[in-house]
């Protein structure tokens, strides 16, 4: 569990809240045109200890992680084979920085992180233009906090960046390739991440990566993917960053400071043919796990980084914009690594991507200069990247267990005489006491949940017990041709899980 001064803060919240609940009477009926009768849905509150945690994240202290892993001067990973490098450069130099990082923000908080590495040799590859011509040694690095919870430890979140680095020649071990972009900004902000964080106990567990082989093929990250489906970790949901520096060209009137690109998969990577046939089915092409998640990125942003509406931004705003694809055109990172193992992840990127500062040669051309160097990134910009990561982990930490069995009855949904919708749903067994269910739905061309309900709070609301789990239940009159509907868990204190779309149950 969170410490005792939050759970003080979180009943006066509770308190608050159900007093909100009971004060808002249920609606009788909506104008026409309306989704349905629920409400437009509200930002959660806010968690003072996650605000104080996140408040902690410094663009100072980013720079001088940024500028650290440019000083390694060619961070390539074929680097890791290489017996003439000088001294305290490469990639192994840097995975050995990388690490004393996460170690040094361990003692700071008694131990409370298990740093480990994730070491193997990458073989060589086969293909003409393979990127792997040798039997490498590739590590990612990566660090562990626990949760309190012992029943909701399990379940894991984890945030990424890869920290090596390439010139214009991807084989290029000894050109200086700064990558303070690509991708030093990513890992200064999962480094941010275990430092903020590593202040709150929180029920369940967050992992702090740093991965190689991104410029190679994705190594690293498909190898740590691997690692945690062979051990069976409960990982709920992956946060990549990659080039998230902001990108300070100078003359460059295009590139907002105050947005970020979230991009997730529609169908999932590791979906069998006949499961792309039902989600086509069913119209739930734009509802992945990992579309869910980073509509919860956005639920989080209302709350932690995000001012109402462009016009009344504050300074220190970031706006997640949902990317309806898995990464940008016909291009990929490390989060498609763990979408390819079936779990749920997403891709942070600054708004605009300036090329002459990724994948090139440090130089001066016709007065243009190239090369990804610490001058173009924007430090304050990281940072706020860092805190909507780090909120995300802290609240999806916090909130409770995703319902199960999230169903429409299979006798009620061939019903054609019906327009009602009824919805069934299972809590886990590791579901804390007090949790509650929110109904949330959108019009079908919507990207984003619009309005919701709290599933105790409707007339039709049944709960039947059974062993370590319970059976819920709702009829809302809302016909489910016109909208997507999803089922969220929300603790006491207001945390919310992603929401999970319902599936029409089986034949019984």
């Amino acid at each position: 569990m969170l410490g005792a001064a939050f759970w003080c803060a979180a009943v006066s919240t509770a308190d608050a809240w159900q007093r909100d609940l009971d004060a808002t009477p249920l609606p009788s009926a909506m104008p026409a045109g309306d989704p349905g009768t629920g409400a437009p849905i509200p930002a959660m509150r806010a968690d003072p200890q996650i605000v104080h945690a996140i408040d902690g994240i410094s663009p100072s202290r980013i720079q001088h992680t940024i500028a650290a892993l440019v000083g390694f001067r060619n961070r390539n990973t074929l680097s890791s084979m290489d017996a003439d490098l000088p001294a305290g450069t490469g990639v192994s130099a840097a995975a050995d920085w990388i690490e004393a990082q996460f170690k040094e923000i361990s003692s700071e908080c008694g131990g409370c992180l298990e740093v480990k590495r994730d070491t193997f040799t990458q073989p060589a590859g086969t293909e003409p233009n393979s990127r792997v011509r040798q039997p490498t040694r590739l590590t990612s690095v990566y660090a562990v906090l626990r949760g309190t919870d012992r029943d909701q430890a399990a379940r894991m979140m984890l945030v990424t960046g890869h920290y090596d680095s390439r010139a214009t020649d991807v084989m290029d071990t000894h050109s200086e390739a700064p990558g303070a972009n690509d991708d030093a900004s990513g890992v200064a902000v999962s480094l941010e991440c275990a430092r903020a964080l590593s202040r709150l106990r929180l029920p369940a567990t967050l992992v702090f990566v740093a991965v190689a082989g991104e410029e190679q093929g994705l190594f690293g990250s498909r190898h740590l993917a691997e690692l945690a489906k062979q051990e069976n970790w409960q990982l709920e949901g992956v946060l990549n960053n990659d080039i998230v520096g902001g990108n300070r060209t100078p003359g460059d009137k295009l590139q907002d400071a105050h947005a970020v690109r979230v991009f997730s998969e529609s169908l999932p990577a590791s979906a069998t043919p006949e499961e792309i046939r039902r989600i086509v089915l069913l119209g739930y092409e734009s509802d992945s796990s990992s579309r869910e998640l980073a509509r919860a990125v956005t639920d989080v942003a209302r709350t932690y980084t995000e001012a109402a509406g462009t016009a009344s931004r504050k300074p220190s705003g970031l706006e997640p914009v949902l990317e309806f694809r898995r990464d940008r055109f016909l291009r990929g990172g490390d989060h498609t690594s763990f979408n390819q193992d079936g779990f749920a992840a997403v891709r942070f990127t600054e708004w605009r991507e300036d090329f002459n500062h990724q994948h090139q040669n440090v130089r001066v051309e016709n007065g243009v200069q190239y090369g990804d160097l610490l001058q173009f990134v924007d430090f304050d910009y990281v940072a706020r990247v860092a805190k909507l990561n780090a909120a995300t982990l802290a609240v999806l930490a916090a909130a409770p267990p995703e319902p199960v069995n999230v169903t429409y009855p299979q006798e009620k949904v061939f019903d054609n005489s019906l327009n009602d919708t009824t919805i069934e749903w299972q809590n886990t067994p590791d579901t804390p006491p007090g949790t509650r269910y929110e109904i949330v739905w959108r019009a079908t061309d919507a990207p984003d949940w619009q309005r919701s309900i709290v599933a105790d709070k409707t007339k039709s609301y049944g709960v039947f017990k059974g062993g370590q789990t319970s059976q819920f239940t709702v009829t809302l009159p809302v016909s489910k041709d016109d909208v997507i509907f999803g089922v969220r868990a929300v603790d006491a204190a207001g945390h919310r899980s992603p929401a999970v779309v319902p599936w029409p149950a089986r034949q019984r």
